[in-house]
């Protein structure tokens, strides 16, 4: 009987940890751009502005595109004074999810933004992103 018990309650308290996996925040409102709409985009750089919200570690492990900005989610909102409100954004994540959080934020705080793209699922696509060699540390760096 004590055996049963326990292994209802062992089976009852993973049950209900589980409960709470794969579940996500509200998705997000930004529009998820196609790879055409993306490129005709590129094709006025003067008017559209990049923000990708990546890790640098990401950006050169994946690639990216050749110009942008690099703000993180969570310097997002400190940066908002400086970012440019006369351009339209694109935020760009690996696939797309952070990026439409980041551009959830910058509507909301007044900017124009077009939407968000993956650089990985862009790239799967058969878009063309630009791939960041690091170069190799130097061996005469002091270190600190």
């Amino acid at each position: 009987m004590k055996k049963l018990a326990l292994t209802l309650l062992l089976a009852t308290a993973v049950m209900f940890g589980q409960q709470g996996q794969g579940k996500k925040g509200p998705a997000s409102q930004a529009h998820v751009l196609t790879n055409a709409e993306f490129d005709d985009l590129l094709q006025h750089p003067d008017q559209i502005l990049i923000i990708d919200v990546r890790r640098p570690d990401e950006i050169t492990a994946n690639g990216g595109f050749p110009v942008y900005l690099s703000i993180q989610n969570n310097q997002l909102a400190q940066s908002l004074a400086w970012i440019p409100k006369d351009r339209t954004i694109v935020t760009v994540s690996n696939h797309a999810a952070r990026g439409g959080g980041a551009a959830d934020i910058l509507a909301k705080a007044g900017f124009k933004v077009a939407g968000t793209i993956g650089a990985q699922t862009y790239e799967q696509a058969g878009g063309k992103i630009t791939h960041i060699t690091a170069p190799p540390p130097n061996p005469n760096a002091k270190k600190e």
